[in-house]
């Protein structure tokens, strides 16, 4: 008895290993979790790009950035499953959102809130569905 449950036990952590390998595969290849691949002082000089940061406003912004990926990492290294996770990081990502954007004056924020629809959502479909701006280069401004 405790030979087949060993077995199935094997077999099941076999079955769950693979499985992880294959969704986290196509969502690599896919480019998902772009923001993830870029460092905090490149998405400050992305969102520099695109709304004009002053000098004031950068240290700010890549503290809050900084801040994030550390919950995101924590978050992550917890363990827990990607759909128990994905609401967490969504959440964590709007907060972060909130908070650039409290330091932004209103032009800014119209063209903050232009630069973040205007990046690639992950699964497709069009603009961030937390606001993630993704790896890409954002629109230039007139």
């Amino acid at each position: 008895m405790n030979m087949t449950i060993r077995k199935y036990a094997a077999r099941l952590g076999a079955v769950a290993l693979c499985s992880a390998a294959l969704c986290s595969t196509p969502m690599l290849a896919q480019g998902g979790g772009g923001m993830m691949r870029m460092t905090p002082d490149e998405r400050v000089a992305a969102i520099d790009k695109a709304v004009g940061l002053t000098d004031e406003q950068k240290p700010k912004v890549k503290a809050i950035i900084e801040a994030d990926v550390k919950k995101m990492m924590d978050l992550r290294n917890s363990g827990g499953d990607m759909q128990t996770m994905r609401p967490k990081m969504m959440e964590i990502r709007e907060q972060e959102n909130t908070q650039i954007k409290a330091l932004l004056t209103d032009d800014q924020k119209t063209k903050y809130d232009a630069y973040v629809a205007s990046m690639p959502r992950r699964g497709g479909g069009g603009g961030a569905p937390s606001g993630e701006p993704g790896a890409s280069t954002p629109p230039q401004q007139q």
